[in-house]
């Protein structure tokens, strides 16, 4: 087990980080594998830093597990997928649950395949009433598809005459995206070395800290992980203001 308490200064750590993690497939393609097997990797080193993210007491943790633009891959990786993470709620959502972590999942969940919708419910439900980390799982998620489907909740608002258009602001928005209840991000993390946010959170990491690694999400450890975190605390935030 790392000696967080060495490595880390817990008084200045973000309240809720995000994670794109890329960088499985090629991971595997470098060493001669087939791309799910980068996959299955990927999934272990979710596992470390989750158990990382709940002995330092994170408040909240967003990864980009599948996007809207996903379905563009071959239909063999996104079958994959969609076993593994079946596969993955199954073997995990108890350890999860012991170690009070709520579990949510964000983005258009209503149109993956009915038994991984029902299996990603029932784990919702199991931890709902948890009081420990708070893990958003986006899966069929698009930054700009969350803005859109927010703007139109907040519409049937007004339409039903529940606000009127001048109530309309950021709490107010807030209030229509998927991870209410949630912090702003104060720190996005990308894996594998392409220095974009591909569509991922977009109002809520307005302000948020950048911190972008070569490495790839397979071998991503908790020991970079908690790097992100200790350079997160030696940056000077100062959202717009002069010190």
């Amino acid at each position: 087990m790392l000696k967080i308490e060495e490595n880390l200064n817990l008084e200045t750590l973000p309240q809720h980080v995000g994670i794109i993690m890329d960088g499985n497939g090629r991971w595997a393609t470098n060493l001669g594998l087939i791309r799910s097997a980068g996959h299955l990797a990927g999934v272990k080193t979710l596992k470390e830093i989750i158990k990382t993210a709940v002995d330092i007491k994170l408040q909240a943790l967003t990864v980009y597990a599948f996007s809207t633009e996903n379905w563009k891959r071959p239909h063999t990786e996104v079958d994959f997928l969609m076993h593994l993470f079946s596969e993955y709620l199954e073997k995990e959502k108890r350890e999860l649950n012991e170690k009070n972590v709520k579990i949510k999942f964000i983005g258009r969940i209503d149109e993956l395949p009915k038994s991984l919708i029902k299996q990603a419910n029932d784990a919702e439900e199991m931890m709902v009433n948890n009081t420990g980390l708070k893990f958003n799982v986006a899966t069929n998620y698009g930054g700009q598809d969350e803005i859109i489907r927010a703007t139109q909740k907040i519409t049937r608002r007004v339409l039903n005459g529940e606000i009127k258009i001048d109530d309309i602001d950021a709490n107010i928005f807030e209030s229509a995206l998927d991870t209410f209840g949630n912090p702003p991000v104060d720190l996005l993390i990308r894996t594998g070395g392409d220095l974009r946010v591909s569509n991922f959170l977009l109002w809520q990491s307005a302000y948020a800290e950048f911190w972008f690694t070569d490495t790839t999400f397979p071998e991503f450890t908790p020991k970079e992980f908690l790097s992100a975190l200790e350079d997160f605390g030696k940056r000077d935030r100062r959202f717009g203001t002069v010190k």
